[in-house]
């Protein structure tokens, strides 16, 4: 028997608060985009500039997911 295919997903800083999440599980299907798994999250568009990332490298929200990923979402850092 296969386990069940999955998506490791992180909220970083004020993200984390907002959506109430530091990291969850999403089952993964086929055709799942970054996009797909910030509205299983929130129902609400994501804020401008969000940053996410898969597998540690910046994408867009049209970047496809597999199984086993890791998508972080956080906002963008200023510096000062």
């Amino acid at each position: 028997m296969h386990p069940p295919m999955t998506v490791h997903i992180k909220c970083f800083a004020s993200l984390r608060e907002t959506l109430g999440v530091a990291a969850r599980d999403l089952p993964h299907r086929r055709g799942m985009t970054v996009a797909d798994a910030w509205r299983a999250l929130s129902a609400a568009p994501p804020p401008e500039n969000l940053l996410c990332a898969r597998n540690h490298e910046y994408v867009d929200f049209g970047q496809a997911v597999d199984d086993g990923d890791e998508i972080a979402f956080f906002p963008p850092v200023t510096g000062g």
